[in-house]
């Protein structure tokens, strides 16, 4: 079950041309094959001094916990990562992952699970933080088919998306018009199936997120309340 908060930390998704930030805060709630889960997930996105942002996520159930943390600064439209810190702990394991940006000497270096990370950074390059607000920002921007660069523990990744249409999603605070979004995987590699809704009234923040797994278990994430640029997020008055 702790699963789909992994889920909801890895899928949230400012592109390279980056749109105007709006600090947000969400929290969200999830269930496990439609039944109850003991859990809650909490992101927010909020202006740190010298033009630096910091997006982050903390979710937590019983015996287990996690945050992300990421800073980064936006300079002419492109979004530059500056520091990454992931932990979790589950009963008695552990993952930390850290990541430090020098956009001066082009490398990205920290640790995954205590092996020393070091990889060549471009323009363009997202962590697993800031490459979220990425997909938000191509969907706000009409996108139909999105690609990020991510780098992921000690590897880079190629996180691909397409849109698939509106939707209305009902939600705790009523209807909230959105935009569907799947993430694009080979079957050959994966069958599993992953789908979130931004809310086209709220800058594009997810509403709903929907992960199938390859054994056919299904798994939910809902917001439960949040604000965007101070305003509270409501539904649809008709």
């Amino acid at each position: 079950m702790f699963r789909i908060l992994l889920v909801l930390l890895a899928l949230f998704a400012l592109p390279s041309q980056a749109a105007e930030l709006q600090p947000f805060s969400a929290s969200y709630t999830a269930d496990f094959d439609r039944a109850p889960v003991s859990g809650a997930a909490v992101r927010n996105l909020k202006a740190l001094d010298n033009g630096r942002w910091e997006l982050s996520f903390e979710a937590s159930m019983p015996l287990a916990s996690l945050r992300e943390v990421s800073t980064f600064r936006v300079e002419n439209g492109t979004v530059l990562p500056m520091t990454y810190r992931f932990e979790r702990r589950v009963v008695a394991k552990s993952k930390q992952v850290e990541h430090d940006f020098d956009w001066t000497e082009g490398q990205v270096r920290g640790s995954d699970r205590g092996e020393a990370v070091r990889l060549a950074l471009s323009r363009g390059m997202q962590d697993k933080g800031t490459y979220q607000l990425a997909l938000q920002a191509d969907v706000a921007a009409g996108e139909q088919g999105m690609s990020y660069q991510v780098i992921d523990g000690d590897e880079i990744e190629v996180y691909d998306f397409r849109v698939l249409g509106e939707e209305r999603v009902e939600t705790r605070m009523g209807s909230i018009n959105a935009i569907k979004v799947e993430r694009v995987r080979d079957p050959a590699q994966s069958s599993r199936k992953t789908v979130l809704w931004f809310a086209k009234d709220w800058d594009y923040l997810v509403v709903r997120l929907q992960q199938v797994e390859k054994d056919g278990k299904e798994y939910q994430i809902m917001l439960k309340d949040g604000t965007v640029n101070g305003r509270t997020v409501e539904g649809i008055k008709d």
